[in-house]
């Protein structure tokens, strides 16, 4: 099954990525991943996409598509897989469906994550990220630590960052509305899209998005 998920910033595309992936037993093939892979191998394209963001610029659409075409070409992501974060603009859908023409292949479904805007800057205006590893987060107040202002794992302090403040949030949604959430009207007119409600737990999305994408061939 090839899936491309989709939907705005703070849906959950991430966390419902990997269990659906695990679920359907295809590769999560996601561009933030993609990325920082060829950075660390060193590749050209990393290269690029190093120098590029080192400048404060967006990586050009045909090195994100060089790089998604790359992966998916691999022996793991042949029979299938889901796509995060790829395509993000009409251009990248367009280039996405003459590649899968090109291997014989179409697109399965396009899952879109549906979820209110004001619940979006309350999911990720609330989040708050360790300072000592920049990884462990804690979506307050939903989920959160048992100190305030602590990390529940190592002790870190928590923090804000600029790209989880209300302003920046509202700034990411804009230019979700203005590039990405065109493709799925793109998608509708080929019959592939499929919305979900992202509200409620995350096993309760799982389930609605297993539900509702087509059956898969035997």
């Amino acid at each position: 099954m090839r899936i491309v998920l989709t939907g705005p910033p703070g849906a959950g595309k991430g966390t419902q990525a990997a269990l659906l992936a695990e679920r359907l037993a295809i590769p999560h093939i996601s561009t933030g991943d993609l990325f920082r892979a060829h950075k660390d191998q060193g590749t050209e394209l990393g290269r690029q996409v190093e120098s590029i963001m080192r400048e404060g610029g967006l990586v050009p659409d045909e090195i994100t598509i060089a790089m998604a075409a790359e992966r998916m070409q691999q022996p793991d992501a042949l029979d299938g897989f889901l796509l995060d974060g790829f395509p993000r603009n009409i251009a990248q859908s367009e280039a996405l469906d003459a590649m899968l023409r090109d291997w014989g292949h179409k697109l399965d479904a396009v899952l879109d994550l549906e979820v209110p805007e004001d619940e979006v800057v309350r999911r990720i205006a609330g989040r708050r990220t360790c300072r000592k590893d920049n990884k462990h987060i804690f979506a307050v107040p939903n989920n959160p630590p048992r100190r305030e202002g602590v990390c529940d794992l190592c002790g870190g302090e928590l923090y804000q960052r600029e790209d989880d403040r209300e302003e920046t949030v509202r700034k990411r949604l804009a230019v979700y509305h203005e590039e990405t959430e065109p493709i799925i009207d793109y998608y509708r007119a080929q019959g592939l899209v499929v919305t979900i409600s992202a509200l409620g737990t995350v096993p309760q999305v799982t389930q609605r998005a297993m539900a509702a994408l087509p059956e898969r061939d035997a």
